[in-house]
């Protein structure tokens, strides 16, 4: 299988909506160099990353994004619902309700890309928007996500570290060794960093209790759980290639025993939780919050991320009517996590 490669450059305002419109788009990969971000990494005094004087200066001052689209067979991009790859197609609807469900033409893609820029910047200033594109081979793409991707903290007491770097650590740190391959989540992300600092502390409280990574991408969330103490840990995503990346990284961090498979909520292994995790998008964290509901315990915790701040009212209105209640809630760059319980 091929991949279209597609380039935007954009503004630090616009990459978060930027980000989410693809994921809404169903790109099968979202990749971010943002020189704000890395800027900010490189002079915080404990982060373990570094750069060549001018490297940061080279970056120039755009967000540059590359997302990715699977080609077809047929030479169609596959965008939206991606039903070959599901256990159960039938029962994926709900998930991808707000999204496109079909394959375009490359030239048709670009456009309903374009588009969506478009509507964007009726309301941010988008910047260059889209820049080209190209056709890069599933080898290609795994060594893109190598470029950019160094060591880093993404809470007190856990550190990200790609599978291919050969880093020494302190010995009270929690390391996580990590290839993302083509699976969204690299631990970079303002959501994936709140809701590990979350994780970190409510699972003190899990004792046996299970666990639930819910769109567990590339496992991180799920793994991070299992290095912090929790004992029954479960990982879902609808999408298979997210599923088979989790699966290699548990296995790099000696976590066999989280359950990886495919599928979505009403997919799960255990008629109830004491933690579900859901990084994903407001939407489908709205539509999905009664199912949630169901699903813990009355001691339960659910943290939700993936909420850009535009929708958080439709997220706490959804919670509100479940009779939730929002314990804690972190705000960081645009994007809003929340803890929750019944």
């Amino acid at each position: 299988m091929q991949w279209i490669e597609i380039l935007i450059k954009t503004t630090e305002d616009a990459s978060d909506a930027i980000c989410e419109m693809l994921a809404q788009l169903g790109a099968d990969g979202i990749a971010v160099c943002d020189p704000y971000e890395i800027k900010r990494i490189i002079e915080d005094p404990e982060s373990l990353a570094y750069a060549d004087e001018g490297y940061v200066d080279s970056l120039g001052t755009d967000v540059v994004i590359r997302t990715y689209f699977a080609e077809l067979d047929d030479g169609l991009i596959r965008m939206g619902a991606k039903s070959d790859e599901y256990i159960d197609p039938d029962g994926i609807g709900m998930i991808y309700d707000n999204i496109t469900d079909k394959s375009m033409k490359a030239d048709e893609a670009i456009e309903e890309l374009k588009r969506r820029l478009d509507e964007i910047r009726e309301y941010l200033d988008v910047g260059e928007g889209y820049i080209s594109h190209r056709y890069v081979k599933d080898e290609d793409w795994a060594n893109n996500w190598k470029a950019d991707y160094k060591s880093f903290r993404i809470s007190d007491r856990v550190v990200i570290c790609p599978s291919w770097e050969d880093t020494e650590f302190d010995e009270n740190d929690v390391v996580i060794r990590l290839d993302p391959g083509s699976a969204f989540g690299t631990g970079t992300h303002e959501t994936t960093s709140m809701c590990a600092g979350f994780i970190d502390r409510y699972v003190r409280d899990m004792g046996d209790g299970k666990l639930l990574d819910l769109g567990t991408g590339s496992g991180i969330l799920a793994i991070i759980a299992s290095k912090l103490g929790a004992n029954d840990v479960e990982a879902i995503d609808i999408d298979k290639l997210a599923v088979d990346v989790a699966i290699d990284n548990c296995e790099i961090n000696g976590c066999r025993a989280i359950k990886c498979h495919t599928g979505e909520l009403k997919d799960a292994y255990e008629p109830q939780y004491k933690m579900i995790i859901a990084n994903i998008i407001a939407d489908v964290i709205a539509a999905i919050v009664p199912d949630v509901k169901a699903h813990m315990t009355d001691d339960g915790v659910f943290i939700c991320s993936g909420i850009i701040n535009t929708k958080a009212d439709r997220v706490r209105d959804a919670l509100s009517k479940a009779g939730m209640t929002i314990v804690e809630e972190h705000e960081k760059n645009d994007w809003i996590a929340m803890v929750v319980k019944k």
